[in-house]
C-alpha cells in the first residue's frame, strides 16, 4: 500500500517537528505525538479489529437473534398495522441482505485488485531484476 500522507505513524520530518512543538508549547502534547509514531500502526489495526467485531455484532442482532425474542414483532392489537409493520421490516431486511451481498461482492473485487496490481508489481520487479543481472553478467546468470 502507498502511504503518501504528510502526517502518518512514522519518524518522518514531519511527525517529529510535530512532536518537537508539541514539547516546546505543552509536553503531553509532545508525548502524544510520541504515542502516535510509536503506536499509530497498531492504534489503526486496532480500530479496524474495533470496527469488524461492531459490523460483526450489528449483524447478528439483525440476524435473527433479538428477532426471535419478539423485539420485533409484538403485537399492538391492531392487525392491520401489525401486518404493515411486518411487510416493512421484511422489506428493510430484504434490502440489508442485498446491501451485505453487495458490500462482500465488493470486497471481494477490490481483494482481487490489490491482488493483480501486488502480481504486476512483482512480475515488474523480477523483470528488471533479471534484466539487471543480465546487464551486468556477460555470461547471462554466472559469474564463477
Amino acid at each position: 500500500m502507498y502511504r503518501t500522507a504528510l502526517i502518518r505513524p512514522d519518524w518522518t520530518p514531519a511527525t517529529i517537528a510535530l512532536m518537537v512543538l508539541g514539547f516546546v508549547v505543552f509536553w503531553p502534547l509532545g508525548l502524544a505525538m510520541l504515542a502516535y509514531i510509536l503506536f499509530g500502526e497498531r492504534l489503526q489495526a486496532f480500530k479496524r479489529d474495533a470496527n469488524e467485531k461492531v459490523d460483526g455484532f450489528a449483524r447478528s442482532c439483525r440476524g435473527g437473534r433479538w428477532r426471535n425474542q419478539g423485539f420485533h414483532h409484538q403485537s399492538t392489537g391492531n392487525s392491520a398495522f401489525d401486518d404493515w409493520r411486518r411487510a416493512e421490516l421484511d422489506r428493510i431486511e430484504e434490502e440489508r441482505r442485498k446491501l451485505d451481498e453487495m458490500r462482500a461482492d465488493f470486497d471481494s473485487y477490490m481483494r482481487e485488485l490489490r491482488r493483480a496490481r501486488d502480481k504486476e508489481e512483482f512480475d515488474r520487479f523480477m523483470r528488471e531484476r533479471n534484466a539487471r543481472k543480465t546487464d551486468l553478467d556477460p555470461q547471462n546468470g554466472f559469474s564463477g
